[in-house]
């Protein structure tokens, strides 16, 4: 008999701006998860040593980082000593990587118990920490890709290029992204799946990144941020459009999920609030880069016969606006399907956290609006992507 991998809890923290004087900055990155792990423990009245292992996405492994960062969480947390913990790198999809190796390995009967977590503390290790003065591309990936890899903010231009999306196309879903992220805080949407977290300036309970009068029209007078002269020079047919206002904010923040065997959960008496239908993982072109989230979702829904028409809610990391927006181009759902409550642009992006805040939130948001199945994908940097089909119970 299979072991069904079901999900118990999810918890995020606050997302507070990654720069210093944000929220969360005074807080090393092992105290911005620690609260994390605790909330899953004591939520559930969970024995700490009955976890077989903690699974943490983090991306920049560098500085504070560096040392196995969901390993110290859960050590700052006064948990047991003998519960392991490995820290993985798919970057953008770290979390969600994280979640699918924690369901794999309940199923596989490797695991009863698992935490999936991820966290990025971005003010303190600033995005591309771990390579600096390194060029991470050997010789034999820049013959192949000549002249030369790009950075994702142009990818995001090639990639609204291709779909022909416009400026105010993308600062209209990076508006709207602001205002529905604004509706669900203020409705108290987001308190079932927040964890206050304790700085030194005080308690955060929180999102600090959403900015509620942000219009179309306002993002409108911001100025393209990628368009250097050498860019322009390589892609003369682009019509720059790329802003800070339609991507996704550097931020601080954490989440986790508790996962473990329908069986274990029965035997603690807990209840499951979600089971995995299907995952998948695809690399895709790492020009474009941000473009595999659309073989993906095609991927995961053959593998587990469904057709999108059946998915009640889907979140597409918002990186930038033309990602979701490319998605929406290809698979035509009801745009109010598409990340209900906002997401990255609003809520912002903590590069290792985001897989697992993005699940955190799907689930706490199919649990209000009564949706069956959740749809789950990101682009990475390389040209990856997961995507991860969830059944509410």
């Amino acid at each position: 008999m299979r072991n069904e991998a079901v999900i118990v809890d999810a918890v995020r923290t606050p997302m507070g701006r990654g720069k210093p004087g944000g929220a969360l900055s005074e807080l090393h990155a092992t105290d911005v998860l620690r609260p994390v792990l605790q909330a899953l423990v004591e939520r559930n009245r969970l024995d700490p040593g009955s976890v077989d292992d903690v699974i943490a996405g983090c991306v920049s492994q560098a500085g504070e980082q560096s040392a196995g960062v969901g390993r110290f969480a859960w050590l700052a947390a006064g948990y047991p000593e003998h519960v392991p913990s490995t820290t993985i790198d798919r970057k953008c999809g770290s979390s969600q990587q994280a979640v699918h190796f924690a369901a794999q390995g309940i199923m596989a009967g490797a695991y009863d118990i698992v935490i999936a977590c991820g966290v990025e503390s971005m003010s303190r290790v600033p995005m591309g920490s771990a390579r600096i003065g390194q060029n991470p591309f050997s010789p034999g990936v820049l013959a192949r890709y000549a002249p030369g890899m790009i950075g994702q903010g142009v990818s995001a231009e090639l990639v609204a290029d291709k779909w022909n999306l416009s400026r105010a196309e993308l600062d209209a879903y990076s508006a709207q992204s602001h205002q529905r992220a604004a509706a669900a805080r203020a409705a108290g949407h987001f308190k079932a799946e927040i964890v206050p977290v304790e700085t030194p300036a005080g308690s955060v309970a929180e999102d600090e990144t959403i900015r509620a009068q942000t219009t179309a029209e306002s993002l409108g007078q911001l100025k393209v941020s990628f368009a250097s002269d050498d860019m322009k020079a390589r892609y003369p047919h682009i019509d720059w459009r790329v802003t800070a206002g339609n991507s996704s904010q550097i931020t601080d923040g954490a989440a986790g999920l508790l996962i473990m065997s329908e069986r274990t959960a029965a035997r603690l008496g807990l209840r499951p609030r979600a089971r995995f239908v299907g995952f998948d993982v695809i690399g895709d072109d790492p020009l474009m880069m941000l473009t595999a989230p659309i073989p993906a979702t095609r991927r995961v829904l053959g593998k587990t016969g469904m057709d999108i028409g059946a998915i009640e809610h889907i979140e597409v990391n918002e990186a930038f606006a033309s990602v979701p927006l490319a998605w929406q181009r290809e698979y035509d759902v009801d745009p109010a399907r598409l990340n209900p409550c906002g997401g990255a642009i609003a809520l912002g992006h903590p590069l290792g956290g985001s897989g697992a805040r993005l699940m955190t939130t799907m689930l706490n948001a199919m649990e209000r609006s009564g949706a069956r199945y959740g749809l789950q994908t990101m682009c990475e940097a390389g040209g990856m992507a997961n995507a991860t089909i969830i059944e509410r119970l």
